[in-house]
């Protein structure tokens, strides 16, 4: 599948546009590349839905938002298996979905597109799950089987033409007004706009044709994903009614917490203790990593609150733009209970000036320990 393309440049727009000028740049292009003006171009159709899809994305304020933090895999672009975005919609879907915005250009007046009056393609609901993900799932990227629930076209369903608006979906209506015969056209309340109607059904099946049934999906889950991310996977939603389209299914992620690493963004964080003698000598230790563990040297002489960076041992950036790092926070700790021949040891050491403290302009604050370890 070829790489999908930046939203803003298929709409040729600057990452700061604003709700005008993303509106203005999607009705310039859906009207030179509209179905009723490059009829049978199969071309000229696909940046008609990629130009709608991108207009989906970007002038929802929360989409764009999780566009611009997580690129298409925060808005479920990078769809599994199905093709994502408008890839898996009929062009009846985008009208009814954008028909306001080409106005009385073609005809459509907000009612989508039918081909001249004919029936639409009805589309199935979506469906959301939440999947649990442990760390190194998270990290790495799963595969998961999920058992889904959902609504499925029967087998041995025959349909008729409906007789109310002869398949057409949609019904004329002439009104008398003073100024003459006025024309109106709504969706058929019959069919509701399909054009047909159950004939037969077998037992279980409901009056659209579908019944419930389960079904495994498979859902490949990228590298990086984060807690209430929400990926989509083309066309494993509820089926259409009347063999309709599909709907898509919505995979919300969730995170399981790690006994000893805390996320922050691409970084993971933990807390070291060592011992006073430890930091007095210096020492080495481990650190748990995603998969494994780490040695860490820990220097002579080093102070309680000291972070350490084990660089690219963080999590991947879900765009493909490297990892993060572990922080390591060292804690010197400090024995609560001591016993007298301890006691007695640290009185001896209490009186050498060496083990009193002497904070002097080489000592970094916690402030500016914070402020030099995040500006290397």
């Amino acid at each position: 599948m070829s790489e999908k393309r930046d939203y803003y440049d298929i709409l040729g727009l600057e990452r700061n546009a604003d709700e005008k000028e993303i509106k203005k740049a999607y009705r310039k292009i859906a009207l030179k590349f509209h179905p009723d003006k490059n009829p049978d171009d199969k071309s000229a159709e696909d940046k008609f839905k990629e130009a709608a899809e991108a207009y989906e994305i970007l002038s929802n304020a929360d989409k764009r938002a999780r566009y611009d933090r997580f690129g298409h895999q925060g808005v479920g672009g990078a769809s599994q298996g199905g093709g994502g975005g408008f890839g898996g919609m009929n062009m009846d879907d985008i009208f009814d979905q954008f028909g306001d915005i080409f106005g009385s250009s073609f005809g459509g007046g907000g009612g989508g597109r039918r081909g001249g009056g004919g029936a639409r393609t009805a589309r199935g609901s979506d469906l959301r799950i939440k999947i649990k993900l442990n760390l190194k799932e998270v990290a790495l990227g799963a595969t998961k089987k999920i058992k889904v629930n959902k609504l499925v076209n029967a087998e041995g369903v025959t349909y008729n033409t409906c007789k109310t608006c002869d398949g057409q979906g949609r019904v004329l209506r002439v009104t008398q007004t003073m100024l003459g015969a006025m024309q109106t056209q709504s969706t058929c309340h019959s069919c509701h706009g399909t054009g047909k109607l159950i004939d037969k059904k077998p037992n279980g099946v409901d009056a659209q044709g579908l019944k419930r049934q389960e079904e495994v999906v498979e859902i490949n889950i990228p590298g990086g994903v984060e807690e209430g991310m929400q990926l989509k996977v083309g066309g494993k939603g509820n089926a259409g009614p009347f063999n309709g389209i599909p709907g898509d299914l919505l995979v919300v992620i969730e995170e399981e917490k790690h006994e000893l690493l805390q996320r922050d963004g691409n970084n993971l964080h933990y807390e070291a203790y060592v011992g006073f003698i430890d930091a007095v000598l210096g020492a080495s230790i481990e650190i748990p990593l995603i998969e494994g563990k780490a040695k860490v040297k820990i220097e002579a002489g080093t102070q309680s609150g000291k972070m350490l960076r084990l660089r690219g041992k963080g999590l991947p950036s879900i765009q493909g733009y490297g990892h993060g790092d572990i922080l390591v926070h060292v804690n010197v700790w400090t024995p609560k209970k001591v016993s007298n021949e301890e006691k007695e040891i640290l009185e001896k050491l209490k009186k050498s000036d060496n083990f009193a403290p002497h904070p002097g302009s080489k000592e970094e604050g916690f402030f500016d320990k914070m402020k030099n370890f995040f500006h290397n």
